[in-house]
C-alpha cells in the first residue's frame, strides 16, 4: 500500500516526487511510501527544444530533461519507488483505498497524483466523470482537464499541470506538482498533530 502514488513522469509529476521525497526526514513524512508510475512516452516534452527557460541550458532538449529528472529523483531520493515502463489503465475509486490498475500490475494507495497530459481521448478508466474541456486552451486543440478545485478532483486524488487546467509551460508545471507535494505534506504533517493532540486529552 503506497501512502501517495503519483501517475505520470513528465514535469508535474517528478516536480511533486521531488519535493514529497524531500520530505524524508521528517517525522510526519518518514514512514510514507510513496510511488511514481514514471511512464513518460506520451509527455509533451518528448519534442520540446528549450531556447528561453530559466536554469535550463539554451539548447536542451527535452527528451534529455525528462531522462535526467528519473535519474535525479534515484540520487537524491532513492526511497520513492518509481515504476517504470507500465501504463496506468483504470483507478477504482474508494477514498484512502485506490486501486490502480496498469497494463501489467496492480497497486493500492491511499492518495492519487493524477499527472499525465491533457490529450483527449482520456485514457483512464474510472475517472470520465471528472473530464471536461480544457478551459484555457482553444477547442480546436481537442483539450481535456479534470474537474478540481486547487487541484483537489475529490477526495484522496489530485491533479497536477495541464490536465489541472493550466497551461503548458514547464515553469507553471513544476509549480503544480511543487504545490500538490505541499498540500499532501500538510495533510500528514495536520494528521501528526492531530493524532498527539488525541493522546494528550486521553
Amino acid at each position: 500500500m503506497f501512502d501517495v502514488l503519483i501517475i505520470g513522469g513528465g514535469v508535474s509529476g517528478m516536480s511533486c516526487a521531488l519535493v514529497l521525497g524531500s520530505a524524508q526526514h521528517k517525522p510526519f513524512a518518514s514512514d510514507k511510501k510513496i510511488g511514481i508510475v514514471t511512464h513518460q512516452k506520451a509527455s509533451s516534452l518528448q519534442e520540446a527544444l528549450f531556447n528561453n527557460a530559466y536554469g535550463i541550458p539554451v539548447g536542451k532538449l527535452g527528451a534529455d530533461l525528462l531522462t535526467e529528472s528519473v535519474n535525479q529523483l534515484q540520487q537524491l531520493y532513492p526511497h520513492v519507488i518509481q515504476i517504470p515502463n507500465e501504463k496506468v489503465m483504470k483507478i477504482e475509486a474508494e477514498a484512502g483505498d485506490f486501486a490502480i490498475i496498469t497494463n501489467k500490475n496492480s497497486y493500492q494507495s491511499k492518495i492519487v497524483v493524477i499527472s499525465i497530459g491533457a490529450a483527449n481521448p482520456f485514457t483512464i478508466e474510472g475517472l470520465e466523470e471528472f473530464v471536461l474541456p480544457h478551459q484555457k486552451v482553444i477547442a480546436e486543440k481537442n483539450r481535456i482537464q479534470l474537474s478540481n478545485i486547487d487541484h483537489k478532483v475529490t477526495d484522496g486524488i489530485y491533479v497536477t499541470g495541464t490536465l489541472a487546467g493550466w497551461r503548458s509551460q514547464l515553469a507553471i508545471a513544476a509549480g503544480s506538482g511543487a504545490a500538490v507535494a505541499t498540500d499532501i505534506l500538510t495533510l500528514w504533517n495536520d494528521g501528526i498533530h492531530v493524532q498527539v493532540h488525541d493522546s494528550v486529552r486521553k
